[in-house]
């Protein structure tokens, strides 16, 4: 916390700031109006001090990374949200993709001889795609590779699924454990506010069935991310309320894993009019999520949206994750306007993204088990590590 202590020095720093930052130095808990108050008022030198001080406190210069592959069986939905570049409706859907449980194996089984530890699953929501659907894939993907981590479906997809199975949420995240599931993603939590939820994601789950899917899947023994769509048309107070639902839950059961904020990209949707944030903004963002969500071990920046320069500059704003290798082979973060039209990079590449800045590129598994350390390692020398080998583990 050196260089918190360096800032605490400048006797022009506004009063309140100065108040915040003497809590980042004795790691106490910022209220929710000192959250809005960073939004409203403090300098990004300033939130980039204090997030990085955070950071390196935990984690040093580690920077983590994983080897995952994407899986999307439809893009077509039922659901029509404004901010959403991906999906297609039922009436064009020869426009998308709809892929049977033979198709996805497919794609699984394409896979066998790369060292990929995790498969994330999610997709549109279609009435096919009901819940025999999902235990009878989650159980075919651990027949054929039982090692491989399978993080699928968000609450939306969940809800839609057991709402139509006519079972609670409890017996059917229960069923899904059963049936393979190893963690959930973050995605569908958009932002929680109802007013404004209705506006941009009408007719999907709401806040608080979104959290509850959470819960009990936490309840259960599994972890999962959470995520927050920012820079649309929410206001800065819809952010800390988000945020302070995701730290209300966390204290409560300690499940959640990661955090990721995800810009709204106004490519290709109905939301094209809306402005989309500045980089200045988004690194400010990533900041006070790290400042404020203090019961959140880690901050992750998805490089394949904002590009792997501004996801390098995130790594001295809080950042700590840069999420995977990641083969979208479905094209869904370039469908949004994504600063990378093909977002696949090698390890070796994504290794050399972060140790250009400095950082210590560490690949981890999807609960962060670390995996291999490549600060030192020479790609020319040794194994290409995108071939299949065992890894060893170095901590559990």
């Amino acid at each position: 916390m050196e260089s918190v202590q360096i800032l605490l020095k400048d006797r022009s720093l506004d009063s309140k700031l100065r108040h915040i930052a003497e809590k980042v130095t004795k790691k106490d808990r910022i209220s929710d109006e000192e959250c809005l108050f960073l939004y409203e008022k403090a300098p990004l030198g300033y939130l980039g001090v204090l997030a990085n001080a955070i950071r390196e406190d935990r984690h040093g210069h580690k920077t983590y990374f994983n080897r995952n592959f994407h899986v999307e069986p439809t893009n077509v939905c039922v659901y029509t949200c404004t901010f959403c570049s991906y999906s297609r409706l039922i009436k064009k859907r020869s426009e998308g993709w709809e892929y049977d449980h033979d198709q996805i194996m497919d794609i699984i089984r394409s896979y066998d001889n790369k060292p990929v530890t995790e498969v994330h699953i999610v997709g549109g929501v279609l009435p096919q795609y009901n819940f025999d659907f999902y235990v009878d894939l989650y159980k075919a993907i651990k027949a054929h590779r039982p090692e491989l981590h399978i993080k699928g479906l968000t609450p939306v997809e969940y809800h839609y699924v057991f709402k139509k199975a006519k079972i609670s949420y409890e017996e059917g995240m229960k069923k899904m454990v059963e049936a393979g599931l190893d963690s959930m993603p973050g995605g569908g939590a958009e932002i929680f506010d109802e007013e404004i939820r209705d506006k941009i994601a009408r007719g999907k789950c709401n806040s608080e069935q979104w959290l509850r899917i959470h819960e009990i899947l936490h309840e259960l023994g599994h972890r999962s991310n959470a995520t927050m769509l920012y820079g649309h048309i929410e206001e800065f107070k819809h952010r800390v309320d988000h945020m302070a639902r995701l730290r209300k839950l966390q204290d409560k059961t300690g499940g959640f894993q990661t955090f990721i904020p995800l810009k709204f990209r106004n490519k290709n949707n109905q939301m094209e009019h809306v402005e989309e944030s500045t980089a200045t903004e988004d690194l400010r963002n990533y900041a006070i999520s790290r400042i404020y969500l203090d019961n959140f071990d880690h901050i992750k920046a998805y490089w394949p949206m904002i590009g792997r320069t501004l996801a390098q500059l995130s790594l001295a704003f809080g950042v700590d994750d840069l999420d995977g290798t990641i083969d979208d082979t479905t094209k869904i973060y370039s469908m949004a306007g994504s600063e990378e039209q093909s977002p696949a990079l090698s390890t070796e590449q994504l290794a050399e993204v972060i140790k250009s800045v400095g950082r210590q590129p560490i690949e981890r598994d999807t609960v962060y088990n670390e995996l291999m350390d490549y600060t030192n390692y020479d790609f020319k020398a040794n194994q290409d590590p995108d071939v299949f080998l065992q890894l060893p583990v170095l901590n559990k």
